[in-house]
């Protein structure tokens, strides 16, 4: 068979293409070495009875924080050697020293909290009452109780301190939070910056102390953006202002660094270290991966990793402290460990003023809850569609949308939000408040972006009421859905639900009546059923750049030389996953290998121009026949040298059953059968990959509340095929790739992950073009 026309004849017709290397730069490979041999290093510094070489002054200090940078570097606790070490700071009398009490409070946080519980409680009330109550530093930590003025270094790790052990369940009086509040306002300068004391000079390390400091006490201090008021929830309140945060944002950004710590003296190793710690824990606590335009894990990486030691895997820094590579490899490590966390959700800044966020603390709570769920650490962000592109949006796998007064998006940014969701992303929208304006403004905005998939209320038996935990029906809010492919992309609720997550005692203990706290309770499963259905529980590395599907256009489609293939339409859902194809042409031209026309082109099995493709290609999900006139023209098609390739979308029973019956009767003399590991198909003979081994994702069986969940196997491809004169001409796979394709498998679905699911997708069509 000879094909003609846009698709050219044969695959030496096809022009190759070159395609420049990406530019060399950070990976988290590198990240996750450099830990490793960090974390590799400490253990080899252990002492036989469980601590590192102390400084003199402070007792256990050295110790705490290496063993505190271990656990974040996921050592757990149940090792043997941090058994021991746990076991020597247990030992150790009560602090006299914040440094080393504030620490050791953080250790024990982190590794077996119920079991030091009451270590936990001494430490707190020392610490609490050490804080100065008098004089102009009134709310600051010195050194100790009885000695030094009060300085930002010792506060901060009291603060830190208190604010773990609060999240550990135990209690801090109010006065505490209130009066490090005051002191952390009065000290900052007016530029936003803090330095050691007030009157000295400004520095990175110190800012980034007063920013996280003022974080964290903030959620103490104030009511809250949400209230229980006579029993009553009050959404929406009046919010207390952070303009002593947004002030010190603004200098950090402005004069962020990622090799030196900022400072107008010229001390450009001064406690670098300790600088970097401070930088993660602002870029965390805010959720801001940009720190003016500054993607400062990035850059801390980067230079991190060029400057370990490449025998020893150690830091060490200039400073006086920072001289002992036991203190900067902990600050190393725990900028790197604690950094990389993978994001699970994002909530979208636009327009002006606060209107996107009403609830402050009500995504960071959220968060909290998927932690605890999924049993691994976790962060947010916070993204500015104004500066936004697909790429920047799809670093996160969830965007949240909230707001109650109009949502007025550009042009631009409402063809990103679509570009998001096609490239796999999720949007998460909740119009708070009653906000009718909100809600008009987003379902005009879903008809203008999603014009073929209508917002639908999603029924009962949806799995964003139990993907995770079940939601008790009582307090079920309507949530209504836009389906792309298998799964549900959009989630809209037109109530409250930030509300209540802001209420969820993130960080602010209370005390609830029992209605209204099982509200809270069913808003919280609400949305980490939510996060999980969209996730997958499956989340990019940090520093994994987003994947884009290049961009398709019908330009050269009548070019000699140029693929072309084409849909075959049928009525068991013959379009179900538009973009599947298209996608699939488009990474095989990124690849380099063909020039591609990534049209979703759509034919009938009786369509005269069949024969000008070399392939057709074929899904569904429901039950199909094809008619006799369709099913000669089929057999026609490949008895003169064409290829049918085809897969059953989210591995449909019904779908399969009908592709099975209908090829075989259309070629009654032969069968559908597997192909053999073996094959040439599953090899780079013609210039694919190598797939002995691919990844499915299997859906586990469940009954009762038990959470969704899917294995990822380990496998061959399973393939089918139909040989004629000794060529596979049709080629089927019974589990899904069209899914995968068009925006991420559901852990629903059994089927292969994107990556894989690409890969055999072009495997077949350059087989196929060169049998």
């Amino acid at each position: 068979m000879r094909f003609t026309s846009g698709s050219g004849s044969l695959l030496g017709v096809l022009i190759l293409a070159i395609v420049r290397p990406a530019l060399a730069e950070i990976t988290d490979e590198q990240v996750r070495t450099a830990i490793d041999r960090g974390v590799e290093f400490l253990r080899s510094q252990q002492r036989a009875d469980g601590s590192w070489r102390e400084n003199t002054q402070y007792p256990g200090g050295i110790s705490a924080l290496c063993v505190l940078s271990l656990l974040s570097a996921g050592v757990e606790p149940a090792d043997p050697k941090m058994q021991l070490a746990l076991s020597y700071l247990r030992g150790l009398p009560a602090p006299t020293m914040v440094y080393t009490g504030a620490l050791q409070t953080m250790v024990f946080c982190a590794a077996e909290p119920n079991k030091d519980a009451a270590l936990i409680r001494r430490n707190v009330e020392w610490l609490q009452s050490v804080q100065l109550t008098e004089g102009t530093r009134r709310g600051a930590w010195g050194y100790s109780g009885g000695r030094g003025n009060g300085d930002n270094s010792n506060s901060q790790f009291a603060v830190l301190a208190l604010h773990e052990a609060e999240r550990a369940g135990i209690a801090i009086r109010p006065e505490v939070w209130r009066n490090a509040w005051d002191y952390w306002v009065q000290d900052q300068k007016p530029d936003g910056s803090w330095g050691y004391f007030a009157g000295e000079p400004s520095t990175g390390s110190m800012t980034s102390a007063g920013i996280a400091s003022l974080i964290m006490c903030a959620g103490r201090v104030s009511a809250g953006d949400a209230q229980v008021v006579n029993g009553a929830v009050q959404c929406c309140s009046e919010q207390a202002d952070n303009e002593a945060v947004e002030r010190g944002l603004q200098w950090l950004g402005s004069k962020f660094s990622a090799a030196r710590n900022p400072s107008p003296i010229n001390l450009p190793s001064s406690y670098y270290y300790y600088y970097l710690y401070g930088i993660e824990r602002v870029g965390r606590m805010s959720g801001r991966r940009f720190l003016g335009r500054h993607d400062w894990y990035r850059a801390g990486a980067e230079v991190l990793v060029s400057q370990q030691d490449s025998l020893r895997g150690l830091w060490v820094g200039n400073a006086a402290a920072e001289a002992n590579p036991l203190i900067s490899t902990s600050f190393a490590l725990l900028f790197l460990a604690k950094g990389r966390r993978p994001v699970v959700l994002a909530r979208l800044q636009y327009g002006e003023g606060r209107e996107w966020n009403l609830h402050r603390e009500a995504v960071g709570n959220l968060t909290r809850r998927v932690e605890s769920r999924w049993q691994r650490d976790l962060t947010w962000q916070t993204i500015d569609v104004r500066a936004a592109t697909v790429e920047n949006l799809l670093e996160a796998p969830v965007l949240f949308i909230s707001g109650r007064n109009g949502l007025d998006l550009s042009t631009e940014q409402r063809e990103n939000l679509r570009g998001y969701v096609n490239q796999g992303g999720f949007l998460f929208v909740e119009a708070c408040c009653e906000g009718g304006d909100f809600d008009r403004d987003f379902r005009s905005l879903a008809k203008q972006i999603f014009p073929d998939s209508p917002l639908r209320l999603l029924p009962p038996d949806h799995p964003v009421w139990w993907a995770e935990e079940r939601v008790d029906a009582k307090f079920m809010r309507p949530l209504y859905g836009i389906d792309a492919c298998c799964r549900t992309s959009v989630v809209y609720c037109p109530q409250n639900l930030s509300c209540y997550w802001e209420l969820s005692s993130g960080t602010r203990p209370a005390e609830y009546p029992a209605p209204i706290a099982a509200e809270i309770e069913a808003c919280l499963r609400t949305g980490v059923n939510v996060v999980t259905y969209a996730t997958n529980r499956e989340l990019k590395n940090k520093l994994d750049r987003p994947r884009l599907m290049p961009e398709r256009t019908a330009g050269e489609q009548a070019s000699r030389g140029v693929l072309q293939l084409p849909k075959l339409l049928h009525s068991g859902g013959g379009d179900d996953a538009p973009n599947a194809l298209p996608n699939l042409l488009a990474i095989l031209g990124a690849q380099g290998a063909l020039r591609v026309d990534a049209q979703n082109r759509l034919v009938s099995a009786e369509d005269p121009g069949l024969y000008e493709y070399p392939l057709l290609f074929l899904h569904g999900r429901r039950g199909f026949r094809f008619s006799a006139p369709q099913r000669k023209a089929l057999a026609a098609y490949v008895e003169r040298g064409g290829v049918i390739f085809a897969d059953s979308i989210c591995a449909s029973v019904e779908f399969t059953s009908a592709f099975r019956r209908e090829f075989e009767a259309i070629f009654p003399d032969r069968k559908l059968t597997r192909i053999a590991p073996e094959h040439p198909l599953f090899t780079r003979q013609a210039r694919g990959f190598d797939l002995k081994s691919v990844t499915l994702r299997d859906p586990q069986l469940r009954s009762g509340d038990d959470p969704l969940k899917a294995d990822l196997v380990q496998t061959t491809p399973l393939l089918e095929g139909l040989e004629i004169d000794g060529r596979l001409a049709v080629i089927f796979s019974p589990y899904d790739i069209s899914c995968a394709l068009e925006s991420g498998a559901s852990l629903q679905c059994k089927g292969y992950i994107k990556e894989d699911a690409a890969k055999i997708g072009i495997n077949i069509i350059l087989y196929a073009l060169q049998e």
